[in-house]
C-alpha cells in the first residue's frame, strides 16, 4: 500500500511539474511550487526526485513515452496515410486547446541552460517523433495519397519544427485560431483539399 502511495504521489508531482513545465518553462518554476500546488512539503518532493535535474528528465521520458503511445494509438485507429496525419496534427492543435506548449518545444527553447541527461532525452523525443512522421511521409508518398518534394526525412523534420513553431506563435498571435490556420496550410500542402 505503502509503494502505491509513493507511486500516486510521484506522479501527482510529475503531473503538476508538466503542467508547469508548459506554461511557464523548466527554468520558470521550482520545487516549492509544486509543493504548493500539491499541499506537500518539498522535502516531500525531494524524496520522489532528489535534483530537479531528475525530475525534468523523468518528465521528457514520460512525455516521450505517452507521445509514442498516441501514435501507436493512430496507428491502430487509422490505415489512411492523409488520416493519421491529420490525427498527428491533432495531438498539437490539443495541446495548444489546453492553453499550454508541447512539453519538449518548450523544453527545447532552453535548451542551452537545461542539463546534459534532459538535452539528450529532448533529442531522443524529437528523433523519434521524426521517424514516425518519416516513416509516414514515406508510405503515404508510395500510396499516393500523399504528395510532396524532397527528401521524407527533410520533410518530417520540416513538418515537427513547423508546427512546435505555430504552437509557439499562437501563444503570442492569435491563439487556437492561428494555430489551426497554419496546420492546414501545413496540411495542404501534403494532402491537398479534401
Amino acid at each position: 500500500m505503502a509503494a502505491r502511495l509513493a507511486a500516486d504521489t510521484a506522479e501527482q508531482i510529475l503531473d503538476a511539474a508538466e503542467r508547469r513545465a508548459q506554461t511557464v518553462g523548466y527554468h520558470g518554476f521550482s520545487y516549492a511550487d509544486v509543493a504548493g500546488e500539491l499541499s506537500l512539503t518539498t522535502a516531500s518532493v525531494h524524496y520522489h526526485f532528489p535534483a530537479k535535474a531528475d525530475l525534468g528528465a523523468r518528465l521528457i521520458e514520460r512525455y516521450t513515452s505517452r507521445f509514442l503511445e498516441a501514435l501507436a494509438d493512430i496507428e491502430a485507429r487509422a490505415s489512411a496515410a492523409s488520416d493519421r496525419l491529420r490525427a498527428y496534427v491533432q495531438i498539437y492543435e490539443d495541446v495548444v486547446a489546453a492553453n499550454r506548449m508541447c512539453l519538449c518545444g518548450m523544453l527545447a527553447s532552453e535548451y542551452e541552460t537545461l542539463p546534459v541527461a534532459m538535452r539528450e532525452r529532448l533529442g531522443d523525443f524529437f528523433a523519434k517523433n521524426e521517424a514516425w512522421v518519416t516513416a509516414l511521409l514515406t508510405a503515404g508518398r508510395a500510396s499516393g495519397e500523399l504528395s510532396y518534394a524532397g527528401d521524407p526525412k527533410a520533410t518530417a523534420s520540416a513538418l515537427v519544427s513547423a508546427l512546435e513553431g505555430a504552437m509557439l506563435v499562437a501563444k503570442a498571435h492569435g491563439g487556437l485560431a492561428s494555430f489551426k490556420a497554419a496546420a492546414q496550410v501545413m496540411l495542404g500542402n501534403l494532402i491537398g483539399p479534401r
